[in-house]
């Protein structure tokens, strides 16, 4: 494992976001919303917090799992990770490179999340802490999406209806009970649970069992995708 071809694989992603704007938006819209809806709209009896609770779910499900199976697809498709195997990049790398530049990107969406909900101290480190647990797994799960794709149209295919169960189940549940007993199976669900109680968070059976059944399963299918079709 070359740490050299590491970093260098994270300051291409850079420039290669820069240019596309229907990648880095993902990264952005939802902070901004966030910003502009909880300044805007000030609800009586509405629970603190609610809206960035709300988005930041929403934007874990949705961001770092499309951004992820975006770049894969998009470079198995042009060819360029052919070429970088070519090069001497182990798959290892690669995905260590663009995992670790989501990731950052991620992290500094959620530091505003972090400040619009004017959490401080121990309870912005627990903020942080359960969003990076939950874009964590978001990237696994992007990352075998984009895996296992050949091209960006199959990857889309893919990611659009699985992103709308992890970013859009949490929310409905809050309105129906039966929606609620299944939401609760997904780590989405449990990483919004933990959220709203930042402060006094407590760490539930329920809560580590899921997240980590979840991220055991992602493991598997990353594992899986990889083997049928790898990188290249």
């Amino acid at each position: 494992m070359s740490i050299r071809k590491t970093m260098a694989i994270f300051k291409k992603q850079i420039k290669d976001t820069l240019k596309n704007r229907t990648v880095l938006i993902q990264f952005i819209m939802f902070p901004l919303l966030t910003i502009i809806i909880n300044s805007a709209m000030q609800v009586e009896g509405m629970p603190k917090n609610y809206f960035v609770v709300l988005f930041a779910t929403m934007y874990i499900g949705m961001a770092p799992l499309t951004g992820m199976a975006a770049i894969i697809s998009e470079e198995k498709e042009k060819n360029t990770l052919r070429v970088l195997m070519m090069s001497n990049v182990r798959a290892g790398e690669y995905l260590i490179g663009v995992g670790a530049y989501i990731f950052l990107l991620c992290m500094l969406g959620a530091v505003v999340f972090g400040i619009v909900g004017d959490y401080q101290g121990s309870a912005m480190l627990q903020f942080l802490f359960v969003m990076s647990i939950g874009i964590l797994t978001s990237l696994l799960i992007g990352a075998a999406i984009g895996t296992w794709s050949k091209n960006q149209m199959s990857a889309t295919s893919i990611t659009i209806p699985v992103m709308m169960i992890f970013s859009f189940l949490p929310m409905l549940a809050m309105f129906n009970e039966s929606i609620g007993k299944v939401s609760r199976l997904i780590y989405s669900q449990q990483i919004n649970n933990l959220m709203s109680n930042i402060g006094v968070l407590e760490l539930s059976f329920e809560n580590v069992f899921v997240i980590a059944a979840n991220m055991a399963v992602v493991i598997a299918l990353f594992v899986i995708a990889y083997r049928r079709s790898g990188l290249a």
